[in-house]
């Protein structure tokens, strides 16, 4: 007999406006495993297993309302910023960490974004500081500033399920749309041309692909 983990998501949408569960990643319950075949997950009685607790009321924000304040280290610089140090125009927040294959996957395009003048600030994501410089030294940086959030806890108040992640903020620094998964060049053009019309047109585009 095999005891493994399994994961769960950090949180647990309940449907109800005044109530969240939240799991402790740390107290994730055990999965027994025969030799022969697994116990089907639905039969656990989950409830009696998992470490729950009732999260205060301190709902992730939804679109149209505010990026949450922080106070958090910069990546590079290591100076303590706040939301205050965003600037007022259209700009994206992107999650990612070093530990995520998909953040590798969109870099590439976040590095175009960036050549074509679109605002970038990054949410490096439970990750480590010391991985994250390494990590943007090899492969590039697009990010005007990085924000560290080692714990999670600016995340949290995001509502971020994971990485990738990127948000559009709007001048006013509110949250104007939200993306999970790969940032690629048909999510952009679909879903956040509005805020970039210049960038996601097609001379744009052929200027970043050294066209005439």
């Amino acid at each position: 007999m095999v005891w493994e983990r399994w994961s769960l998501p950090s949180t647990v949408d309940t449907g109800r406006s005044d109530l969240r569960v939240g799991i402790e990643p740390e107290s994730l319950p055990l999965q027994v495993k025969s030799s022969s075949r697994s116990l089907p997950l639905r039969c656990l009685p989950v409830c009696s297993f998992v470490a729950c607790r009732l999260i205060p009321p301190s709902y992730p924000p939804r679109v149209g309302a505010a990026l949450p304040d922080f106070a958090q280290p910069e990546l590079t610089s290591g100076r303590q910023i706040s939301v205050s140090a965003l600037a007022e125009r259209p700009a994206l927040v992107n999650v990612w960490a070093t530990w995520c294959y998909s953040c590798r996957v969109e870099h590439p395009y976040l590095l175009t974004l960036a050549e074509q003048g679109v605002p970038i600030y990054g949410l490096n994501y439970k990750d480590e500081p010391v991985k994250a410089r390494e990590w943007l030294a090899q492969l590039g940086d697009p990010y005007q500033l990085n924000v560290v959030d080692v714990e999670g806890s600016v995340g949290l108040d995001l509502g971020v399920y994971g990485a990738p992640e990127t948000y559009v903020l709007d001048a006013s620094g509110h949250i104007a749309h939200r993306h999970v998964g790969v940032l690629d060049e048909a999510v952009f053009r679909r879903d956040f041309s509005r805020w970039f019309p210049a960038v996601a047109s097609p001379a744009a585009a052929a200027g970043s692909e050294g066209g005439p």
